[in-house]
């Protein structure tokens, strides 16, 4: 069922065709809604609240429809809900259940609105949802990560650049690299978090309504921080939110990879920095030594294809002019999934960071000897040498076979070694999460859900 069908389908010729049309326009935009089904009630309900307020629907009429969107909503939580075979939406499905139910009160219910900006709130309701379970998730591997650092504080391991033993780092420097990272990340999450709480509702087709809608109204029921205040922009950010949405979740990807990249590279034989519990490794069918990381190669595989979502997005809506075009259903189909999978991947990295294994006194190896030559030409520094012939000395002592490596390190600098500020990268995180303001949006929806 179309709610915009008109009675005649004389222009759809044979019903193959009209089946083949069906099937290619609608494609898995039913399997998409259902993501969105808990958020079509609740901007309904808050829809119908301010239909009530302008006079569109009696106050009677509005508890009727509160009641049935409230046995609604809770049939979807308790996964009760579907989209029947001949609904094309679950916006259609969301109002033929409260028109069956409600009769003319249940038709009413679309007044003032389009289904470009119901879809559109929709989807920012479902974003922002998203978001937060990121946003927590990311948190408690943060957590988890600060932790590791605190604990291993003092275990060195060989810094590199261009994958040359460079410098001595630590444990502590490593896990607590990828916790200031993820403060970055949350820091770009709530720049998109910010971009998604803004309310649509009451654009329309994106030219507005001559209904006196209470679009202030509607923003404060459900929590959102503001307006989309232009009609003709709130529809033009469909496309936009989602793209900001998985840019955001790519730079949280990006520190995701590299730290699964990390753990394959320290796993490696010839490495042998961290060990991974048996677990998390597979053997090969014909070499029974083999105990190779699939869930870290796993991890590094899926968020670096999410990296590349929002490419993929932008090809969709390169070059579309203003308004609202069918080009956008697409976009449900790359962003929905994404989040799947980005919580399957922070689940995983935590699971894995809160049961790797770390090996201790690597740098007592002789072979890391050279790794401790700036700490000898700083000694020499100390000792009045001016820095380049200090520098050209201990050259000279290593390929002349006279270097003895310091191993005694005394790093006071602020994110060095024996100085991580971890409590400084907590209060950065705390900081950032605080920003995100969620206690708002809980009280807003738990208002709006027990509205009388």
């Amino acid at each position: 069922m179309k709610l915009w069908q008109k009675e005649s389908n004389k222009n759809l010729g044979k019903q193959e065709a009209a089946f083949r049309i069906e099937k290619f326009t609608v494609g898995q935009d039913r399997e998409m809604d259902m993501y969105l089904a808990e958020f079509d009630v609740i901007g309904s309900m808050a829809h119908a609240i301010m239909l009530e307020s302008i006079g569109l629907l009696e106050t009677n009429e509005l508890g009727h429809v509160l009641n049935e969107c409230r046995k609604i909503y809770n049939d979807i939580l308790n996964g009760k809900f579907l989209i029947e075979k001949n609904i094309e939406d679950v916006h259609s499905q969301v109002e033929w259940l409260l028109t069956q139910a409600l009769g003319d009160t249940g038709k009413k219910i679309h007044s003032g609105r389009s289904r470009n900006d119901q879809v559109l709130v929709d989807l920012k309701l479902f974003m922002r949802h998203q978001l937060r379970q990121i946003v927590n998730l990311t948190e408690t591997l943060f957590h988890k990560l600060v932790e590791l650092s605190n604990k291993h504080k003092y275990d060195l391991l060989p810094g590199y650049t261009h994958l040359q033993i460079a410098m001595p780092s630590s444990f502590g420097l490593w896990f607590g690299a990828y916790a200031e990272s993820l403060v970055d990340d949350a820091i770009v999450l709530q720049a998109a978090y910010k971009v998604v709480n803004k309310n649509p509702l009451g654009s329309g087709a994106g030219y507005g309504s001559s209904f006196p809608l209470n679009r202030t109204l509607t923003t404060k029921l459900l929590g959102f921080d503001d307006l989309n205040y232009n009609v003709v922009y709130a529809q033009m950010t469909r496309g936009k939110s989602e793209y900001v949405v998985l840019s955001g979740m790519t730079s949280l990807a990006t520190t995701l990879s590299r730290m699964a990249m990390d753990v394959c590279l320290y796993n490696s034989q010839n490495f042998g920095f961290v060990t991974l519990p048996d677990d998390f490794t597979t053997g090969s069918s014909i070499m029974p030594h083999k105990k190779n990381p699939d869930v870290a190669e796993l991890l590094r595989a899926k968020t670096n294809r999410l990296k590349g979502l929002p490419t993929e997005l932008a090809f969709v809506t390169s070059n579309l002019p203003s308004g609202y075009h069918r080009d956008m259903q697409i976009l449900k189909e790359i962003l929905m999934p994404a989040f799947d999978q980005m919580i399957e991947c922070l689940d995983i990295a935590h699971f894995m960071m809160s049961n790797i294994e770390i090996k201790p006194n690597l740098l007592e190896d002789k072979k890391y000897d050279p790794i401790f030559s700036v700490e000898r030409v700083n000694e020499l520094v100390m000792q009045g040498l001016p820095f380049r012939d200090a520098y050209l000395q201990v050259k000279d002592e290593i390929f002349g076979g006279g270097y003895e490596a310091p191993r005694d390190l005394n790093h006071t600098l602020e994110g060095s070694i024996g100085n991580l500020c971890n409590n400084e990268i907590t209060r950065m995180m705390n900081d950032v999460i605080k920003g995100f303001d969620f206690v708002k949006v809980d009280t807003a929806l738990e208002e709006l859900l027990n509205w009388k």
